[in-house]
């Protein structure tokens, strides 16, 4: 493509002084490493590196044009750039621009909130290939082109990544694209340029406070995400969480609403709860699912409620959901010879474990006792590790605190941390096992017959992240081989 028509494609405005040229690109970067002789060198200004910075380099590697935000001194005349008043937004367009914009032949439907984001996107995306359709799914656990699957590294991939994977999934004939969208990608505008059909408000609770410093601001990253919405989108949003009405007040999209307590557009209830599923009501029909919770509840509502609004009929909506199986790390459950249950899930905020230990303590009834083997990650929002090691200990018999991903921390520190949020009493039934292997293991060892263990915080993930080295990390390998 050439650098006049891409701009034009694009939606940008160059400036009255620059004259843009009919160069052939090469190609569009945002990372002046991949730079070669006829690339589109984007700068970016990111949360830990500024990539005017690395205009030079750029430059020197034979970038065709630079779209920046301002021109260094030092490089000024040495090529030619064009001035943007917002790269982040520009990349988001050009990437679409480049790769011929394909959501606009898609429906694409993203899902954010803090809980329940890869949950919705999955069994949408596995509703849909059940009805026949193809189907993209952009998640934190992986991305998938019809049946294809594709590693991922982020929840919401970079603007470059994310049409590039969209214009494979048109080229393989998808229809529909289901995506999780982070908080960090909606105020990074990594979702710039992205045509939305459809967006969905799970719930939110304290996460992301290193990045976001205040739960006002990350709020507003959540609300942005719906406020930008055209008119003939829809959006979702959970009527029952405390936030969940005020990501419609300024949406021009179609308001629809889900709840389990009130009248709301989509509507359930709980009958009855069971370790391995949920016997549910879903807008007056009964519905048996292979999911525990009442906050898989919402989630199997949500899912229920947009693909009914994409048009699909109700009746068999409700068929699919009830041949569903929970996502890999998501409530999974693993039942052992000896008679007790254990769970992987990826809950790692005071109110993911608050709903999942909630929802297992309910299934229980007394009959069993709960263990609760949890940590936190490390150079991650400190404030909340008490606060979850409060929630666990509340709601379970014993308590283990472990090594998450301690990142760049160390691990004895980061459950320190957590156990300040524990009073005496709390403590004396408290483990603290640094070793995540051992700290499972002991956990297993205490179980009786019908207990149920809890492995919190990392869920699908098959690694520790320490000092920057991924270790070959898998809790439902550690459990599988011990059980």
């Amino acid at each position: 493509m050439k650098l006049k028509d891409l701009i034009t494609k694009a939606g940008l405005e160059a400036g009255s002084s620059t004259v843009l040229p009919d160069i052939p690109l090469g190609s569009v970067q945002s990372d002046s490493r991949k730079i070669t002789e006829g690339s589109l060198f984007v700068a970016v200004r990111g949360v830990n590196v500024d990539g005017h910075d690395f205009i030079a380099k750029a430059v020197e590697q034979g970038a065709a044009a630079i779209i920046c935000e301002h021109v260094p001194d030092e490089v000024a005349g040495k090529a030619l750039f064009i001035p943007v008043k917002d790269s982040a937004d520009a990349l988001g367009r050009l990437a679409s621009a480049w790769y011929g914009n394909p959501s606009h032949e898609m429906r694409v439907v993203g899902v954010t909130g803090t809980n329940g984001k890869t949950t919705i996107a999955t069994l949408l995306y596995d509703i849909f290939r059940k009805l026949g359709y193809k189907a993209g799914l952009l998640s934190t656990v992986c991305n998938y082109i019809d049946g294809e699957a594709v590693p991922t590294e982020h929840t919401t991939p970079d603007p470059l990544t994310i049409q590039q994977l969209m214009a494979r999934m048109v080229e393989a004939g998808c229809g529909y694209c289901f995506m999780e969208v982070s908080s960090h990608a909606i105020d990074q505008k990594r979702i710039s340029g992205i045509d939305f059909d459809g967006g969905i408000f799970t719930n939110l609770t304290r996460d992301h406070l290193d990045y976001h410093k205040t739960v006002d601001n990350y709020l507003k990253a959540k609300k942005k995400f719906f406020d930008d919405l055209p008119a003939n989108a829809f959006a979702l949003t959970n009527k029952d969480d405390k936030v969940g009405m005020v990501m419609l007040q300024n949406t021009a999209a179609r308001k629809l609403t889900c709840s389990l307590t009130t009248l709301a557009d989509f509507k359930a209830r709980i009958i009855e709860s069971h370790i391995d599923g949920t016997e549910m009501e879903i807008n007056g029909v009964d519905v048996f699912t292979h999911f525990t919770g009442r906050f898989n509840a919402y989630n199997l509502l949500a899912v229920y409620g947009a693909a009914v609004s994409l048009g699909e009929k109700p009746e068999e909506v409700l068929v699919a959901l009830s041949s569903l199986f929970p996502v890999a790390g998501r409530f999974e459950t693993i039942r052992s010879s000896k008679g007790f249950t254990a769970i992987v899930d990826y809950a790692h905020t005071p109110d993911a474990l608050e709903n999942v230990l909630d929802s297992i303590n309910e299934t229980l009834a007394g009959r069993g006792e709960v263990i609760t083997v949890v940590g936190a990650g490390g150079n991650r929002d400190k404030g909340k590790r008490p606060l979850m090691a409060k929630a666990a200990s509340l709601r379970s018999d014993r308590l283990i605190l472990t090594s998450d991903n301690p990142r760049f921390e160390e691990p004895d520190d980061i459950i320190a941390d957590m156990l300040a949020g524990l009073n005496a009493d709390e403590k004396e039934r408290t483990l603290c096992i640094t070793d995540r292997r051992q700290a499972i293991r002991t956990a297993i060892a205490l179980a009786k017959k019908g207990d149920v263990i809890l492995v919190a915080g990392k869920g699908h993930e098959d690694y520790q992240d320490v000092k920057g080295v991924k270790h070959h990390f898998d809790d439902r390998e550690v459990i599988r081989f011990e059980v």
